[in-house]
Order: structure tokens, then C-alpha cells, then sequence
């Protein structure tokens, strides 16, 4: 008995590689938007002296909204791997970041939804920028949903530091 509850419990420890695809599938996706950041790049410069102020800047917030889709998933990336299936063995490059190996589920979800909030805050500029393109109640509901996050945002933070006894970090 014993015998099958050890291989019961290192078949469900090895099962953690499961999410490996996972993360393959989040890289792959980070090409797909540089690919997107690249189009968006180029259709910007080529328009440099024919494209209006309002469509340079919402071009702009488009390449940064991009980013930090990209660096979003690449803490997703980092952190999720780390924390669920293994760690990444590289040392001390010099390169490593410094929060990666040192962010838990609970920071994780803090990075997340502050990189959601900042996303949705650059959606937000894009359409009052060219609110032109928009109804009002299209407006409405887009400033409804960051608010949304907004205050998902501060519910996750209070959470954690009830969680944590009311010790910040």
C-alpha cells in the first residue's frame, strides 16, 4: 500500500509539467505581438509626416500598450513556471531580474492587475483621445470596466495585506 501511495504522489508531483505548454503557448504569444508591435511601428513611421497628431499619438499608445501586454506575460511567464513547475536554472546571470525567484502567488496577482489596470488606464487615453470614434455610452462602458479594475486592484492589495496580518511589505 504504501508502494502505490508513493506512486500515486509522484505521478501528481510530475503532473506539474503539464503547464509547461502553457508557458511555451505565452512565448509564442509574445512573438505574435511583436510581430503586431512591429506592423504598428512601421505603419507609424511611414506616416510620420502625412498622419495626424491624434492618429501619431494613439499609434503610440498602441506600441505601449503592447509592451506591457508583452512584459505582462513575461511575468506571467517567469513567475508561474518558477512557482509551478521548476526553477529556472540560471544562475546568477547578470541579466536575471531581481524579482524573479522572489514573487509568490499572492505578488503575482498584485503584478498582474496593476499591469491590467495600467493596460486598460492606456485603452482608456486611446479612446478619449479619439473619443470622435466612440459613442458616449461606448465611453461610459470602457471607463466602467477600468474602474472596474481599478477597484479590483485595490480589493486584491487590502486583501493581501489583511491576509498578511496588516503587515506591509
Amino acid at each position: 500500500m504504501k508502494q502505490l501511495e508513493h506512486t500515486l504522489e509522484s505521478l501528481i508531483f510530475k503532473s506539474r509539467w503539464l503547464l509547461a505548454p502553457f508557458f511555451v503557448g505565452l512565448i509564442i504569444a509574445i512573438i505574435v505581438l511583436i510581430i503586431k508591435f512591429t506592423k504598428e511601428l512601421i505603419s507609424l513611421v511611414s506616416s510620420l509626416f502625412i498622419a495626424s497628431e491624434i492618429n501619431a499619438i494613439v499609434s503610440i499608445l498602441t506600441l505601449v500598450d503592447t509592451t506591457l501586454i508583452a512584459c505582462l506575460l513575461l511575468i506571467i511567464v517567469f513567475s508561474g513556471y518558477e512557482n509551478f513547475v521548476s526553477k529556472l536554472d540560471i544562475g546568477d546571470h547578470k541579466d536575471r531580474p531581481g524579482w524573479m525567484g522572489k514573487i509568490g502567488f499572492a505578488d503575482l496577482k498584485i503584478k498582474l492587475i496593476g499591469a491590467i489596470v495600467a493596460i486598460s488606464a492606456v485603452e482608456m487615453l486611446k479612446a478619449f483621445i479619439d473619443a470622435g470614434q466612440l459613442t458616449g455610452e461606448q465611453l461610459g462602458w470602457k471607463l466602467a470596466l477600468h474602474l472596474g479594475f481599478v477597484i479590483s486592484g485595490v480589493l486584491f492589495a487590502l486583501t493581501d495585506r489583511i491576509s498578511e496580518g496588516g503587515k506591509g511589505k
